[in-house]
């Protein structure tokens, strides 16, 4: 992949690769609801345009992300799963969402409602420890 940096700042280099919505929010219907087709991602109550969410996709796959494959019993339809390199991505996710239930909820109380856990590092081991038993289904 050749892609262009804005920076050398680690943050604003990372933002370039995934610091869009539409990528943090694919990664978190993957994540989260264990999305796997393109119907399912772009049926998200977002909304994204399809040429967008296809677009988006290509790119978590070209950083290796995202992974795209076959199911074992339909050859015909992609599936798209989080690497490693996706589902290490949890913890970010899981910030946000605290830091928005603090946060954003002034400016926007019809937000989803959220309990704070009370160990945050088990909440995003168990986050991506049920995503990893969930892809050993998908591939069984």
């Amino acid at each position: 992949m050749d892609k262009k940096f804005r920076s050398s700042c680690i943050i604003a280099s990372a933002l370039d690769l995934i610091g869009d919505k539409w990528s943090l929010l694919i990664i978190r219907d993957m994540l989260l609801y264990q999305k796997t087709s393109f119907k399912e991602l772009s049926a998200s109550e977002e909304g994204v345009a399809s040429n967008l969410l296809s677009s988006r996709l290509k790119l978590l796959e070209s950083i290796e992300i995202i992974s795209k494959r076959k199911l074992p019993e339909n050859k015909k339809t992609n599936i798209y799963l989080l690497s490693d390199k996706g589902i290490d991505l949890a913890a970010l996710i899981m910030e946000v969402v605290l830091w928005s239930d603090r946060h954003v909820r002034v400016y926007h109380p019809g937000m989803n409602e959220y309990s704070t856990p009370n160990n945050k590092n088990e909440m995003i081991r168990q986050v991506q420890e049920n995503y990893r038993d969930f892809m050993q289904k998908i591939l069984a």
